[in-house]
């Protein structure tokens, strides 16, 4: 008798386990229908100003601040956190105030970010319509393309290749 009130109940007790076992396990296993989150930006890439003369303000940037500046003015290196062996860079140029390579921004400044799989993060971008200023261009060192911001400030997406950067970068405050 006793057998017959308890086989039903660890029946169910068991149904009950294995469903919630299934359940907590599908949720620990990404779902593969998931697109997983695409990293975007992964650091500054470079700062970019306009001024009256490219030339004193980098003189001035080296005497006072101690940049070691070149014809495009300095690359500051470092190492990334993932990975301390793997140098990464951050450019530092002044451009003269009347420079068009801002354009059609406003603003006397640019940011570069760096980030990864450009190709991707145009095609999000474009999607989330975007505004795309022009198409990736490609370099040794790395593929950019312009973006601009929703007040009007122009922005240079790079997808770094810092190996061949390195070789050419010049000016360098560590």
């Amino acid at each position: 008798m006793q057998n017959k009130i308890l086989r039903p109940i660890v029946l169910s007790v068991a149904f009950i386990a294995t469903f919630g076992a299934g359940f907590a396990i599908n949720k620990i296993i990404s779902n593969p229908t998931e697109t997983p989150k695409m990293k975007k930006v992964t650091g500054i890439g470079g700062i970019f100003f306009k001024c009256k003369d490219p030339q004193k303000i980098k003189e001035w940037y080296s005497k006072n601040l101690g940049l070691q500046t070149n014809e495009y003015g300095t690359t500051f290196e470092w190492r990334t956190g993932a990975d301390s062996t793997k140098k990464g860079f951050t450019q530092w140029t002044p451009f003269k105030e009347t420079t068009k390579y801002f354009e059609p921004s406003t603003k006397d400044f640019m940011i570069n970010y760096r980030v990864e799989n450009i190709e991707a993060l145009v095609k999000q971008l474009k999607s989330d319509n975007v505004v795309i200023l022009d198409t990736i261009e490609s370099f040794e060192y790395g593929k950019f393309i312009h973006i601009m911001d929703i007040e009007g400030n122009k922005i240079e997406l790079w997808e770094p290749n810092d190996i061949e950067y390195d070789k050419i970068s010049g000016g360098r405050t560590k």
